[in-house]
């Protein structure tokens, strides 16, 4: 494989300008940027929010210097608590082209989107200048989530993700699974493959923060669309949700946008600390896929029963349809068909060689099927993270993980 070296390691698999847009009101502006520079590599983040989070400001610190990405247009309406200097100070420090528009200091709409475009495309060429270098399987860093799954779910699509998986670490890449609230009942389980029994009791413990968490919201982690898709409990989809993993050893615990420390298979913990603030862990699918990428991910594997749509910004989303008769009627956006699982026509370790062999194809710069299609959702939310709760969440870049 060939993939863009950055300086802190790691490499990317995508070569992307991000506008980036720091409140709400600068979010028109910063997507008629992307618009009118029209380019597939020139991409649309943000945060919506007005008042300061350090969970989202640790996000788009990482987000905008995730290895996919190559240069950064920030768009700010000038009156938000979003630190904007120190996220332009950290893309800086990267070694990435960045620009701040404070649209309250450029003339308004009109004349930042001026100048955003010729930014954008000033910023466009220069990393388009950027040579590929030989990249390894081992330097990948690979997540996974699930999304409107269904009964087929944990018989065809996620197992065969967790074959792929097992498949990933033997080359020593990293791989990433989540998330505690659709894990309930597996705790124990998990806890027999952890490293060590420290590690192990800490995802119990992971497993209990997401069952009270979720008891105090009032609703889990199971949605009508499961139920109707022959899902009895939230243990039945946990036991699904759970086959992504694999069966190697679980190496550690992360949150979101940290960055594994070494190499192996890590749980992410995307439910909050504390008493439920800002409402459910994740509001939709793609704030899982967002927290995936912000932790260093190259790509994810989504995989689905009832059936998904979308991709995301910066890094490829690779989708496994769990379900033959899903696949039937969303073939143009599914990439994988592990409802040959269900037919009968291929075996969980068939189909999860096959998605192994999709991955590497999409490192090597193979669209996805929503990257084609131009899916790139994006979505990102306030949560808060205890400051204690991991050592890793504000470490510099470590090349165990990409070199």
């Amino acid at each position: 494989m060939q993939g863009y070296l950055r300086s802190d390691g790691r490499k990317g698999i995508r070569n992307v300008v991000v506008i980036a847009y720091l409140v709400e009101c600068a979010h028109h502006v910063a997507k008629t940027i992307v618009s009118q520079v029209n380019d597939p590599d020139v991409q649309l983040i943000g945060f919506p929010g007005c008042y300061p989070n350090d969970y989202a400001l640790q996000m788009m610190k990482r987000l905008c210097t995730h290895p996919n990405v190559g240069g950064v247009v920030l768009v700010s309406l000038g009156c938000e608590g979003f630190n904007r200097e120190d996220l332009e100070k950290t893309i800086k420090e990267s070694g990435r082209p960045v620009e701040t528009l404070v649209i309250q200091k450029t003339g308004g709409t009109t004349s930042t989107i001026k100048q955003g475009v010729i930014h954008a495309k000033t910023i466009l060429a220069a990393t388009q200048q950027v040579k590929a270098v030989n990249m390894r399987i081992s330097e990948l860093v690979i997540g996974t989530i699930c999304g409107g799954s269904d009964g087929t779910s944990g018989i065809s699509a996620n197992p065969a993700v967790g074959v792929c998986f097992d498949k990933l670490i033997e080359q020593d890449a990293t791989c990433i699974f989540e998330e505690t609230g659709e894990l309930i009942g597996c705790e124990h389980i998990m806890k027999k493959r952890a490293e060590t029994p420290e590690l192990g009791h800490k995802l119990l413990e992971c497993v209990e923060k997401a069952e009270k968490y979720y008891t105090k919201m009032g609703y889990g982690s199971f949605a009508p669309g499961n139920a109707e898709g022959g899902l009895t409990t939230q243990e039945e989809k946990s036991m699904g949700a759970y086959a992504k993993s694999g069966a190697s050893l679980i190496s550690g615990i992360i949150i979101p946008g940290e960055i594994p420390s070494k190499k192996g298979l890590f749980l992410m913990d995307v439910v909050p600390d504390g008493e439920p603030t800002f409402g459910f862990p994740n509001i939709s699918d793609n704030a899982e896929i967002v927290e995936m990428i912000a932790s260093g991910c190259h790509l994810t594997l989504f995989t689905t029963g009832r059936g998904s749509v979308v991709g995301s910004a910066i890094s490829p989303v690779i989708k496994i349809c769990a379900n033959p008769y899903t696949y039937h009627n969303l073939s143009d956006d599914m990439d994988v068909n592990a409802g040959t699982v269900i037919d009968g026509t291929k075996s969980v370790e068939e189909v999860g060689q096959e998605i192994f062999e999709l991955v590497v194809e999409v490192a090597q710069g193979k669209e996805s099927k929503s990257e084609a299609l131009g899916h790139k959702e994006f979505i990102l939310t306030y949560k808060h993270f205890d400051s204690n709760q991991s050592d890793n969440t504000n470490i510099e870049f470590s090349p165990v993980c990409g070199a």
